[in-house]
């Protein structure tokens, strides 16, 4: 009996993970690669540094700060690579 719920438990760890990543939405095949929508945020006037990278809902939305200290959110079309 332990046997089987230790092999059940091993089975979830391995695997569950894998198939929940499976479920999340990729972007498509025509779709900039992310360094060249990071290369564009890294060039704008008073950047800083990058906080945050996140793809949600068909677009990815990079969170960076400028050299005054302001937090700036920007979402990007991962096709063309411009700013929604």
């Amino acid at each position: 009996m332990s046997r089987l719920v230790l092999a059940t438990a091993v089975v979830v760890l391995l695997f569950g993970p894998a198939s929940a990543a499976d479920d999340r939405p990729l972007p498509p095949q025509n779709a900039k690669k992310l360094s060249e929508i990071i290369a564009k945020v890294e060039q704008r006037s008073d950047f800083r540094y990058i906080d945050e990278v996140d793809w949600d809902s068909g677009a990815y939305t990079v969170t960076y700060y400028t050299t005054d200290k302001a937090k700036v959110e920007i979402t990007y079309d991962p096709v063309t690579a411009e700013p929604k």
